[in-house]
């Protein structure tokens, strides 16, 4: 089994936040399979899937963003999931909007999310699908800037990236990590 996991935090107010990208993209991978997130004790809200060929668990974090690692742990503890298995998608900063990276065995390059997960797992062998949300072009702290939402060009852009971001899942699930790495990281 996999466990895909999408950061963001939870409620309407960051619904559709630049830090709620992760949300975004598992709630767009359940429309277009038909699968339901149900609440579960793991603080998340979570749905088994047979995707692509594969058994995997989708996750969203109910803990707020900064805790996210403590979901993450429990859900990976419970159903058995070694890091290697984790892939975990995130908004960045330092890609410009739409755009998306993945990495594997990375530090958490100051994604709060992400330390905490490093944290709790006490691994960083976990992959990674970065997406791009930009930097904020003025003096607004970068705090502020993450729980902003896209402007009407950035949503198209968020929402013409939705199918590359599950083509780079798919790939790091069937064909792992670098050949994903190679197929998507290729549009610099």
């Amino acid at each position: 089994m996999h466990l895909v996991v999408g950061l963001g935090n939870p409620g309407e107010k960051y619904a559709l936040t630049r830090h709620n990208i992760g949300f975004q993209f598992l709630d767009f991978l359940a429309s277009r399979h038909q699968l339901l997130f149900a609440q579960s004790k793991w603080q998340a809200r979570i749905v088994r899937a047979s995707l692509w060929g594969r058994s995997v668990l989708l996750a969203k974090p109910e803990t707020y963003m900064n805790l996210s690692g403590q979901a993450v742990a429990a859900l990976a503890g419970f159903f058995r999931v070694p890091p290697e298995r984790i892939l975990v998608v995130h908004d960045d900063i330092d890609l410009e909007v739409g755009r998306i990276r993945i990495v594997k065995a990375r530090g958490a390059g100051g994604h709060n999310g992400i330390r905490s997960i490093i944290e709790h797992l006490g691994d960083r062998a976990f992959v990674r699908i970065r997406v791009g949300v930009g930097r904020p072009s003025g003096p607004v702290p970068v705090e502020h800037y993450v729980l902003s939402r896209f402007n009407t060009e950035e949503s198209a852009r968020i929402s013409a990236v939705m199918e590359r971001i599950e083509t780079g899942v798919r790939l790091v699930l069937a064909e792992g990590p670098g050949p994903a790495m190679n197929a998507i990281n290729a549009d610099r």
